[in-house]
């Protein structure tokens, strides 16, 4: 388990995910010099640009991997043009655990959802629209497009109001103790073309009940996502942040920060027949501005949405992890 208290965070080969964004992060020399310049007191951008002596826009890419890793923290403030990011450090210990796993340790379950693999599109509002790999999904900003049968092949689907709902499901959940649960997928606001700062407070909920929500800093543009295929216009939304939830005994956690008390129990994830995930904005939400979700084919990473699942059984029921692709 990966878990973040206070100014330090616990690593493990267990939880592959958070150790590759930190060991990315800090692989690289700039970002190291931020980290130790952020050391003594937080600065904005354009201080680091000018302490390390580097460009304003390589410090400010800079910022942005540290902060999607989660090791630094950022706030927006008001400059003398314009908006400013004021950058403090988020982590200043870690450790890494590099023995192999208890055999004895909780079963794994792993459930993959395709991006358009939705129950339900509530409340969706424009601007909105889903594409696929190679083309458009029926007409932008028409609602009634999320409930075209080829949204099945959407790996972008985007709106500026509303939620989706996805229902993960296998066999003999009834007779699984879950343990823990986590919930990974890449996102962001939603803006015209793409926009930065655009603030979103994006919620997620399962089974009913509010896991909590991200404030999400922009609509991210300015360089081609990693996987956004070619034909897709540059001055759209690229790509977005890998976002992960997880919930313990102990908590709610979003990439390893507690940020509320729902527990696993509180989830009743054994009365139903699905586990029923919404994502969405709310309209009365204190930031409403939309929300992109990405497939394996836009942006930066190779998913669309993916649940785990740690459990024992309680009798010997054996199976092998089920792919919802």
């Amino acid at each position: 388990m990966s878990e973040i208290q206070g100014k330090h965070v616990d690593l493990s080969l267990s939880r592959p995910d958070m150790l590759y964004r930190f060991a990315h992060a800090l692989a690289s020399p700039v970002r190291i010099r931020i980290m130790q310049a952020l050391c003594e007191r937080s600065m904005n951008v354009g201080e680091l640009s000018a302490v390390l002596d580097i460009p304003m826009s390589t410090a400010a890419l800079a910022v942005k991997t540290l902060e999607e890793a989660g090791l630094i923290t950022t706030e927006t403030q008001p400059g003398a043009r314009g908006s400013m990011k004021l950058c403090s450090r988020r982590i200043d210990t870690m450790s890494v655990k590099l023995d192999a796993e208890n055999k004895s340790e909780d079963s794994v379950l792993d459930m993959h959802m395709q991006l358009g693999g939705y129950s339900s599109a509530d409340g969706i509002r424009p601007t909105c629209g889903l594409a696929g790999a190679e083309t458009l999904i029926g007409e932008m900003d028409n609602p009634s497009v999320f409930y075209s049968p080829n949204r099945f092949d959407a790996q972008l689907i985007w709106f500026r109001k509303g939620s989706l709902e996805y229902r993960f499901s296998c066999q003999h959940l009834e007779r699984m103790e879950i343990k823990w649960l986590e919930l990974s997928f890449e996102a962001c606001s939603e803006a015209p073309m793409y926009r930065d700062p655009w603030e979103s407070d994006i919620a997620v909920s399962i089974n009913g009940v509010r896991l909590g929500v991200w404030t999400c800093p922009c609509d991210c543009g300015g360089r081609q996502g990693k996987l956004t295929p070619d034909w897709w216009p540059a001055l759209c939304t690229q790509f977005g942040f890998l976002k992960t939830w997880r919930v313990t005994d102990k908590g709610t956690y979003l990439d390893g920060v507690r940020i509320s008390d729902v527990t696993i129990a509180d989830l009743k994830i054994a009365a139903g027949s699905y586990i029923a995930v919404v994502i969405g904005v709310a309209p009365d939400a204190q930031h409403v501005g939309g929300l992109n979700l990405f497939g394996r084919s836009f942006g930066d990473y190779p998913q669309a949405l993916i649940m785990r699942l740690g459990y024992s059984m309680n009798d010997e029921t054996v199976f092998d992890s089920e792919k919802l692709e």
